[in-house]
């Protein structure tokens, strides 16, 4: 992949990546305290300008999200993620997680789903019903009570 064509394909991530958190460029200039300027990352993301390693950590810092985020995935991992497993299932809201040790299982089944599917939105998150057979082998419950579990846990709502 030449220069240009990946820094234009890490840019379409970085700006997916903002807006999915809500925020403009400018909110990302004020709430950086300036370190990362409109103008720049407005470049960035028009593959116009290339990351630095270490301003790319602290840009996925800022975000709140693993570095390799950032980064363009290949075009294996692109159709292994669009493989047609049908949604539905429950959404979690991730702001009503209370932490102890169910909540803990289930916030970092979350955060991996969150990874593998690239969406940051940090708010909802939709989990399959393949997602729900998984986290309930985790939590050592039947796929029955998984449902009834992040209901007690308060973060359950239907799809």
């Amino acid at each position: 992949m030449s220069e240009t064509p990946y820094n234009e394909a890490v840019g379409r991530r970085l700006r997916s990546i903002r807006k999915q958190k809500g925020l403009s460029l400018q909110d990302v200039e004020a709430n950086s305290k300036l370190e990362f300027k409109a103008s720049v990352l407005g470049a960035y993301e028009r593959g116009e300008r290339s990351l630095s390693l270490p301003r790319m950590q602290r840009l996925a810092s800022f975000y709140g999200v693993p570095v390799d985020q950032l980064l363009p995935r290949d075009d294996l991992s692109a159709q292994a993620s669009n493989h047609g497993i049908p949604t539905g299932g429950v959404s979690i809201d991730l702001n009503r997680l209370e932490h102890d040790e169910t909540t803990d299982v289930v916030e970092r089944f979350m955060r991996a789903i969150q990874i593998m599917r690239q969406d940051f939105n940090g708010r909802v998150l939709t989990i399959r019903s393949s997602d729900l057979r998984l986290l309930a082998g985790l939590l050592h419950q039947s796929e029955e009570s998984v449902v009834d579990v992040l209901s007690t846990l308060g973060v359950e709502g239907t799809a």
